[in-house]
């Protein structure tokens, strides 16, 4: 049985799979200049639309670092600026495709941003095969200390907003949801570093965690038209450091330490029935609830992985739901 995916989103889904792959050359660099013609990219727009505002912002040019920040275009009226969470999002595409400007994650941000009514810190973080783990966790860490510096308050689209530094999440989407993990970990080790930033909660989306062995999951998923088998072990050879197998901590975290640090903070892990990575989404919230951490997995059964990218596929909006209980659980505004 395979899951239900609209035309559209097939349609999507095929022409990714096709290009990226053609993208891909025999000594496993990627040619990006193909992609720019392929991938459409959308520039920030400080005007409203469906709601939300954008705006990118320079971190560190020599690594192309930046931020696209998404803030709701209706602060409340009166002579106290609105309070809001914010949430640090790192997206998807197996380390090494995407970014915070391609057209499907620039819609999912305004869609987080609206339904949520969070600012959301979308992280334009180093790619592979160009950079290997752990770039793009130092490039979380430093998205953070930049927050930490209160930096923020000179984006214009902010005017109007008091954006709770000390209300912060982490989220992210497949490889994203791996970052995630790794930079809260990072942020817990340190915790009397910081200032300003304080993470009450990590939401991993279908995240990319895995190992040496096949699991149920790889083999009834291999073969769907949105990450085979063959895809995954080469996002796992390009991003994991020389000589390293999947049983790496980067990839493999479960039972890595026997204790996480006291301030990691509450996990919601969300997994898709018809994920080829869907066992080790379990796996993470298993591990996690032996520790008896605060954690708690939201199931999408009929879902397929990145099916929140799709407006079609309306179980995005059930995310949505979940992601908003959660982060109004934990917040402290």
């Amino acid at each position: 049985m395979a899951p239900f995916i609209p035309l559209k989103a097939r349609i999507q889904l095929g022409l990714f799979s096709f290009v990226s792959g053609r993208a891909i050359g025999s000594d496993d660099r990627v040619n990006r200049r193909l992609l720019s013609w392929l991938e459409p990219l959308v520039p920030a727009d400080p005007n409203p639309k469906a709601g939300v505002c954008s705006a990118d912002v320079m971190i560190d040019s020599t690594r192309d670092l930046f931020v696209r920040i998404f803030v709701p275009s209706d602060p409340s009226k009166g002579e106290k600026a609105e309070k809001l969470s914010l949430v640090v999002y790192f997206h998807g595409g197996g380390f090494a495709f995407f970014s915070p400007q391609s057209a499907a994650y620039d819609d999912w941000g305004r869609r987080m941003c609206s339904g949520l009514h969070v600012v959301i810190v979308s992280v334009n973080y180093r790619r592979s095969p160009e950079n290997r783990c752990p770039a793009p966790y130092d490039d979380g860490i430093d998205v953070l200390r930049f927050l930490d510096s209160g930096r923020l308050r000179s984006v214009d689209i902010l005017s109007g907003f008091d954006v709770s530094l000390g209300s912060c999440f982490l989220a992210g989407d497949t490889a994203g949801g791996n970052i995630v993990h790794h930079v809260a970990r990072r942020w817990a080790t340190k915790i009397d570093s910081w200032e300003k930033i304080n993470i009450n909660g990590a939401i991993p989306i279908t995240p990319m965690f895995g190992g040496e062995e096949r699991t149920d999951g790889d083999i009834q998923n291999q073969n769907l038209p949105v990450l085979t088998m063959q895809r995954m072990d080469w996002y796992w050879k390009v991003i994991l450091p020389e000589g390293a197998d999947r049983n790496h901590e980067f990839t493999h975290p479960f039972g890595a330490t026997t204790k996480l640090e006291e301030r990691f903070p509450p996990v919601l892990v969300v997994a898709a029935g018809y994920d080829i990575l869907r066992d080790w989404q379990v796996k993470y919230y298993e591990w996690l609830k032996e520790m008896q951490h605060n954690v708690r997995l939201v199931m999408f059964p009929d879902s397929f992985h990145a099916f929140y990218l799709s407006r079609q596929c309306e179980e995005w909006m059930k995310l949505i739901d979940e992601m908003k209980k959660f982060i109004e659980e934990h917040r402290s505004l």
